[in-house]
């Protein structure tokens, strides 16, 4: 019995070796033969072709034939496994020794079948995400999205890739759509070396391009005077996504967006950027897209508010503490990405920032390969977006080369160039944008004459500096 049961599992781990030792040696050859040239395959694939099998991974049609071809070769595996168990198993065996060995061979099988059931569950997961979030350009539509020429070489003649990314506050019972998170990340396609230009929600005279219809209306920028500070609110970046296609609707052209199509053409005009596609974040389910990843990992420098309304006075009844790395569940990453009781806007984009980041680093091979049925379908309730299914092959591999560049953040002047008054200096942050994107981040240090050297303070700062933990002291009550 031990013999059999051991050259029936070696038949499981190298399929037609039990064949071949029970006497079957053709088929058992050919199985042999044809295993080992599957595994050489699989190796030469995944070491020569690693990015081409990640950009399949986006194409739904290839994603329905591997979740077949990987429950047809658990298929073909478990019957080979129970073949090579009745070719090894003696004809006069007695009751004991066959229940033995149909339970270890059931146990086998199971081993099989239990990961490739979860494979094909995450396969058929990744078709329903890609299909579910990424439209087909000809079944879309938007009136900002640039057209694909070349689908292979997107990035051919195109240095940067510019995405706007939205986080709406969509909460149950609340009217409209806010707009609370607006990031510009800018890509080199070259490097995958990345720029992040976070917007204060509070802008005012948000401007718009010369050619677009919305010029007409707001050739000063989407602003009023002489309002006071509560009337400003509906004239504030935050306002732009629900209010102007309520004002306008189609105006723009076909969409299936409007608001964040005319983010796209103001966002775009305020930052000296042609902005091609949006990502909008649901922040109602941030939190599932959180636990399923395992919670994300943050330094905490200042007490972060859960809850709380600032303008009535009202405290919150929680706070995140500060602490390095702190591992935040769902729920408290939500907060410590929106906390707005005694911050300003400015600590809420550095935290906003840092939670994009945590989350790029959570994202683990480990992670994804177990979790991802959860992540997937997270994702399905989460995002919003312009890109089209087209081009998800070439963004993988763009996406690849953003994992292991650098991650920047582009510093503004708040007070030189007046964001927190009516008037912003738009051209004044064109120009630090350009220079921010032409500079390499963590400028070198220079020099005094007293031989002593100082960091003067650069467009850009590197996101793993300006996430580490270093707490000011100064917390709110």
């Amino acid at each position: 019995m031990p013999n059999l049961l051991g050259l029936t599992l070696l038949g499981a781990l190298l399929p037609g070796a039990g064949l071949i030792a029970g006497g079957r040696r053709i088929i058992g050859a050919f199985v042999l033969t044809l295993t080992l040239g599957l595994i050489g395959l699989g190796v030469y694939v995944g070491l020569t072709r690693r990015d081409e099998v990640l950009a399949a991974a986006v194409v739904p049609s290839r994603l329905l034939a591997m979740s077949v071809t990987i429950a047809a070769l658990a298929f073909l595996w478990i019957v080979v496994i129970i073949a090579s168990y009745r070719s090894l198993r003696p004809a006069s065996g007695g009751a004991r020794g066959r229940v033995v060995g149909a339970m270890f061979v059931g146990v086998v099988c199971f081993a099989i079948a239990a990961p490739a059931a979860l494979g094909v569950q995450s396969v058929l997961a990744q078709r329903a995400l890609v299909q579910g979030v990424f439209v087909a350009q000809e079944e879309s539509k938007s009136a900002t999205r640039p057209s694909i020429a070349n689908v292979k070489d997107p990035w051919e003649d195109k240095p940067r890739l510019n995405l706007l990314l939205l986080g709406g506050d969509d909460e149950p019972g609340r009217p409209g759509v806010r707009t609370d998170t607006v990031i510009v990340a800018s890509i080199d396609t070259r490097t995958g070396n990345t720029a992040l230009i976070s917007m204060p929600r509070q802008l005012t005279f948000m401007p718009f391009p010369k050619d677009s219809p919305l010029h007409r209306f707001y050739p000063d920028g989407f602003g009023k005077e002489g309002l006071s500070l509560e009337g400003r609110l509906e004239w504030m970046l935050t306002a732009m996504y629900q209010n102007i296609p309520d004002a306008h609707p189609g105006i723009l052209g076909p969409s299936d967006n409007e608001g964040a199509d005319v983010l796209k053409q103001s966002v775009g005009e305020a930052t000296g950027l042609k902005l091609d596609y949006y990502l909008q974040v649901n922040l109602t389910g941030f939190p599932e897209l959180v636990n399923a990843l395992g919670g994300i990992t943050v330094n905490v420098n200042e007490r972060v508010a859960m809850g709380g309304i600032s303008s009535a006075h009202i405290p919150p009844k929680e706070w995140i503490e500060p602490g390095p790395r702190q591992h935040l569940d769902g729920r408290h990453a939500l907060w410590f990405a929106r906390g707005r009781y005694g911050a300003d806007d400015d600590q809420r984009q550095i935290r906003q920032r840092c939670t994009i980041k945590a989350m790029v680093d959570a994202a683990d091979p480990t992670t994804l390969a177990t979790k991802y049925k959860a992540i997937a379908t997270a994702g399905q309730h989460l995002l919003r977006t312009d890109i089209p299914q087209e081009l998800l092959p070439a963004l993988v591999e763009l996406a690849l080369r953003v994992k292991s560049g650098t991650v920047s953040n582009v510093n503004f002047d708040v007070s030189r160039l007046k964001m927190k008054y009516l008037h912003p200096d738009y051209d004044g942050m064109r120009e630090t944008i350009q220079k921010a994107l032409e500079e390499p981040a963590d400028p070198a240090s220079t020099p005094k004459p007293s031989g002593k050297t100082t960091n003067p303070p650069g467009p850009t700062q590197n996101l793993a500096d300006a996430c580490a933990y270093q707490p000011n002291g100064d917390q709110p009550n």
